[in-house]
């Protein structure tokens, strides 16, 4: 199964998530190497009211959720199968096992912008990099995910 195919089933499955929709996620790119999700800056994400900057928190979760995406979208391109009952069961087995973040600066910007790219993937478990920009380019933070496929 091609991953564009299954591109429209992927982002809705993560836009419907309640916690996804709170921090205002999209996504916004997606290719069987890279996936991306954005958002906008708003004050409920402030995590420093002095400095207004992102929640490490809101970093975090969303280095999870762009990773998530990758992982998810390496396991079921893999599978035979176009069947949303069958694509949705195998996906409510996925999970984070661990993450990892590195903080690189504060989170300043009006959009932020996460990508994620495959590091390996086998049966059970896929590893990823995640990275979060703000509108400027600059880079927030990086993440490493790995994930629960088999």
């Amino acid at each position: 199964m091609q991953t564009t195919d299954l591109l429209p089933f992927i982002a809705s499955v993560f836009q419907q998530m309640p916690f996804n929709q709170l921090l205002g996620l999209r996504v916004t790119g997606f290719s069987a190497e890279r996936a991306e999700v954005r958002f906008q800056w708003k004050t409920e994400l402030v995590g420093n009211p002095v400095q207004q900057i992102l929640h490490g928190g809101v970093i975090a979760s969303v280095l999870d959720v762009v990773g998530g995406i990758m992982a998810v979208s390496s396991a079921l391109v893999r599978l035979d199968t176009t069947d949303q009952s069958q694509l949705a069961a195998k996906l409510g087995k996925m999970s984070t096992i661990d993450i990892r973040t590195d903080y690189l600066r504060p989170g300043r910007g009006d959009e932020f912008i996460a990508t994620a790219q495959v590091i390996r993937s086998g049966n059970k478990v896929c590893v990823c990099r995640m990275e979060l920009h703000n509108n400027e380019g600059l880079h927030i933070a990086l993440g490493t995910g790995t994930y629960l496929v088999g």
